[in-house]
């Protein structure tokens, strides 16, 4: 399946296509929230692998709906070492699927829910993580990365 496209801003409000990414893998994870325990550890876990995961030729990127300040202090805090976006009318992370009904505290509510996906060269996702757990995802990424492309 063919990934959708997009343009959305950064932390440093500076925008990012799908096709700026021609060529090359790409892993886009979508999650609901900056600094919220999860998100936290998912970012700074796909921080911590992220030469690693560089260096098997991908990108990252994390998208939210959160605002590009939003973004910008999170970064800052985490010392987030790869471009987050901001999606704040949510049009990407519902192209991608990555929106649904979630639960909380007894109460049913739609957001961002956390997918995450490996994209290759061509454009075509290849991958698709659902449910993930914020802790493993950037280590199954990576390993995955290296089998796609053996």
């Amino acid at each position: 399946m063919k990934a959708p496209n997009f343009t959305l801003k950064d932390q440093f409000d500076q925008p990012h296509s799908l096709s700026d990414y021609q060529g090359k893998w790409l892993v886009i994870y979508f999650y609901p929230k900056d600094h919220t325990p999860g998100c936290t550890k998912q970012a700074c876990s796909f921080r911590d692998f992220y030469q690693d995961i560089k260096d098997q030729g991908a990108q990252i990127l994390g998208i939210s709906k959160d605002s590009v300040k939003s973004h910008s202090s999170f970064a800052v805090k985490y010392n987030l070492n790869f471009p987050i976006l901001s999606d704040p009318q949510a049009d990407v992370i519902k192209a991608y699927g990555a929106w649904g009904e979630k639960l909380m505290f007894g109460k049913k509510y739609q957001g961002a829910l956390r997918h995450t996906f490996i994209i290759n060269p061509q454009g075509e996702i290849v991958k698709h993580y659902q449910k993930v757990k914020p802790e493993d995802n950037a280590r199954k990424v990576l390993i995955d990365l290296k089998e796609l492309q053996a």
